[in-house]
């Protein structure tokens, strides 16, 4: 498989949240060696890269929920799902070295000076392909903007062997869904399942305004971003499955699958006994973009 063959993948863009309370949450779930939490995440966006997480509530948000899950669980491995790996079909990752992809382009040198040296995790990422036939292996693919900018802050020490699954980009999101319930024994294994991705991303609209020297939301994202936010509250998958037809706004906030389906492989992976918190919120305050996150367990 040829990353010639993947479909490109887009640019997200930058967003300033609250950091949302969630210690006192992490603290009281299940010891370690039981099932692995489960996360869907923001990635942040190429403008970010080059600040610190003292400048970046996002970063620090990200940075302290790593502390307390590396402190609660014994993480054996993560699997991401990216944004940004967008193919035919659906692929795992099973190089045992992780390339460090720098998938934005135009930006100074600076943004592509960070470097994270994570290790992969091929024994199972095999077993993905053993647990969901449909899933096949390769190790043409890396770490990309979807992945690393994230982990550089949720596991800074790169101590976590990580590995990616790819989007199927013309899958109906009920694939996505089923696919993620699929993964649930991972679960089990010590597997920490991050979707990485945004519930609002139009990179359409986005630019038109950013070339006005605009940055202020459009208006319409806190209505789509507090519809959306109820809709997982109250665990209303059909709703959220169904969501470029279930609210008038879901197209304009979601015109190409690839970071919204991420949100479906989480709850694909939820247990009806899981509680969720919210670990990074806040009324979208850049236009068509949200980096509301969650965890689950």
């Amino acid at each position: 498989m040829k990353r010639s063959d993947f479909i490109s993948s887009l640019i997200a863009v930058s967003a300033v949240g609250t950091l949302g309370s969630f210690k006192n949450f992490v603290d009281t779930l299940p010891i370690q060696g039981q099932r692995m939490p489960v996360l869907f995440t923001s990635h942040g966006n190429p403008m970010d890269i080059p600040l610190s997480k003292e400048e970046r509530p996002f970063w620090q948000a990200l940075h302290d929920l790593g502390g307390s899950l590396q402190g609660k669980y014994e993480i054996k491995a993560a699997l991401i799902v990216s944004a940004h790996w967008l193919t035919r079909g659906t692929y795992v990752n099973v190089s045992p070295e992780q390339e460090q992809i720098y998938d934005y382009y135009g930006f100074p040198a600076n943004y592509y000076d960070p470097k994270y040296h994570a290790h992969g995790a091929p024994e199972i990422a095999k077993e993905v392909t053993s647990l969901v036939p449909q899933v096949a292996a390769t190790e043409d693919w890396g770490l990309d903007h979807g992945a690393w900018p994230m982990l550089m802050h949720l596991f800074p020490e790169a101590n976590i062997p990580v590995f990616q699954m790819s989007i199927s980009y013309y899958a109906a999101p009920s694939y996505h869904y089923e696919l993620g319930k699929q993964l649930k024994a991972l679960r089990e294994k010590g597997v920490l399942i991050i979707g990485s991705g945004s519930l609002i991303h139009n990179l359409q609209v986005i630019g038109q305004k950013m070339r006005t020297g605009d940055m202020s939301p459009f208006g319409w994202e806190a209505e789509y971003d507090e519809w959306i936010k109820k809709q997982i509250d109250t665990r209303n998958v059909a709703d959220i499955i169904n969501y470029e037809t279930s609210h008038k706004l879901g197209k304009l906030a979601a015109p190409t699958p690839d970071h919204f389906v991420p949100v479906l492989y989480s709850l694909g992976l939820m247990d009806p006994k899981d509680e969720l918190q919210y670990f990074y919120e806040g009324r979208p305050n850049l236009p068509a973009f949200s980096e509301r996150s969650f965890i689950m367990a």
